[in-house]
């Protein structure tokens, strides 16, 4: 039993964000046993480990709705020759280039990389869409041990695409089709299968209906929908139908289905959206970094589109996605009053009733019975702090470089910023080997 106490708690419990100036949490295995003040709950558990939380912020841990694994590797490389003019210049050269070096190793080195990076700024679960078109089979594998073997609570699918070749589609499609078999035999909290899908440009209906064969109607789906105009084009000269039109043919659309992006989409298909219940994902910092436009957020929202937050890798702290998201909204509806209620739910509230839709325990809280996913931030305000303000200091005043504690499923991963579980000097010197070898590939020469 562990009592995380001492600090400022935000709840996220019920309709407001729910806060105790001086209080606390008390864990028992991977639940949460109480939430209160901390004078009460010393009095009430004085058997309990004591955490220390020294005045700073407790929360609820982070949920990053998208993201790649697979890009890990890319922070600070730089392709010979390669300089995109458009978005598909940016996947052929830049993502498809990585990932058609990935082995197994690399995969692993990848995953050890993202997941440790995200424990250090607060995220205690992440949806991963993954890609190696080096060495597809065994690589959902590779991940999932890692996230294992480090503590982290994840969704995982492997990126089906027409893009190499049918071998590697069929390859892809059957990688999903194992992870799945894997994951209902072996039943885990910590552990989800969706089926992944690369953008529609890339899938043929072939493929298509593969992907539903090998599903059988058991998990959702995790696709990039119109991310760029590339779907759309290829969609309505090749299908006559635009991407989630496409979608619906297939049967994909459905409420434990996640679509990417979802820029390039009319009010037509956001009606389609809407009615198959489906989850869509804002990637606010990617979608702007690559230039390809910013997601309709306030009109999927107002039609009631549980619209959720991702980083597609661009960074893995979710609250500098959460300022971006903020700023691009406003910044696109010409409006500096709009979209802060919209982006604070998407972040707080909406990736945890899509984890909960997904099948993972109840997240996003801190409340008995949730899971014990609770992070701290070292963060002493300078300005008043309350439940009337909560947000408007994780917007402007937090980063995820300030978690100090983050606590996954009731086991404390890293505390007073010092991973407890992972030799980081050890394995940072592992994943940089990894890291050369890729770069050497690429650009052909040593580092």
């Amino acid at each position: 039993m562990i009592l995380l106490a001492n600090g400022k708690v935000i709840t996220r419990d019920g309709e407001g964000t729910g806060y105790i100036p001086d209080g606390g949490v008390v864990t028992e295995g991977s639940e949460i046993a109480a939430v209160g003040t901390t004078a009460e709950l010393k009095a009430r558990y004085p058997q309990a480990e004591f955490v220390d939380a020294r005045g700073g912020v407790i929360m609820p841990g982070l949920i990053n709705a998208h993201t790649h694994i697979y890009s890990a590797l890319a922070r600070g490389l730089s392709i010979t020759g390669n300089n995109p003019t458009n978005f598909y210049e940016v996947l052929d050269g830049t993502w498809w280039a990585i990932d058609r070096h990935l082995d197994l190793e690399a995969t692993r080195a990848s995953a050890q990389a993202l997941v440790m990076d995200s424990i250090k700024q607060g995220v205690t679960t992440i949806f991963d869409h993954h890609a190696s078109f080096c060495q597809i089979p065994g690589s959902l594998m590779q991940i999932a041990q890692v996230t294992k073997e480090y503590g982290m609570r994840a969704s995982l699918c492997y990126e089906v695409s027409d893009r190499d070749g049918e071998e590697k589609s069929i390859q892809s499609v059957q990688e999903n089709k194992d992870f799945i078999d894997y994951c209902e035999k072996h039943p885990d909290p910590m552990l989800k299968a969706m089926f992944g899908g690369h953008a529609l440009f890339t899938i043929s209906d072939k493929t298509f209906d593969r992907m539903q064969a090998a599903n059988n109607g058991r998990v959702g789906y995790h696709i990039h929908v119109s991310e760029g105009m590339n779907d759309v084009y290829d969609s309505l000269q090749n299908y006559g139908r635009r991407p989630v039109q496409r979608l619906q043919d297939h049967g994909i659309l459905g409420e434990k289905t996640i679509l990417g992006h979802c820029i390039h989409v009319n009010t037509a298909e956001i009606d389609i959206i809407r009615a198959t219940d489906t989850m869509c994902v804002n990637n606010p910092e990617s979608n702007m970094g690559n230039a390809v436009g910013i997601s309709p957020v306030l009109q999927l929202c107002k039609k009631g589109i549980l619209v959720g937050m991702g980083t597609d890798a661009y960074t893995n702290d979710m609250l500098e996605s959460l300022k971006v998201a903020l700023c691009s909204q406003r910044h696109n509806a010409c409006l500096p009053n709009v979209a802060w209620g919209e982006v604070t739910e998407m972040l707080f509230r909406n990736n945890a009733k899509m984890a909960a839709r997904c099948g993972f325990p109840t997240l996003g809280v801190l409340k008995p019975g949730a899971a014990a996913d609770v992070i701290v931030m070292d963060y002493k305000p300078f300005t008043p702090f309350s439940d009337e303000n909560i947000d408007g200091h994780m917007i402007f005043g937090m980063t995820g470089r300030q978690c100090q504690t983050t606590m996954i499923n009731g086991k404390i991963l890293m505390r007073d910023r010092v991973l407890t579980e992972i030799d980081e000097e050890a394995v940072n010197a592992k994943i940089l080997e990894s890291a050369k070898r890729l770069w050497g590939q690429l650009n052909h020469r040593e580092y």
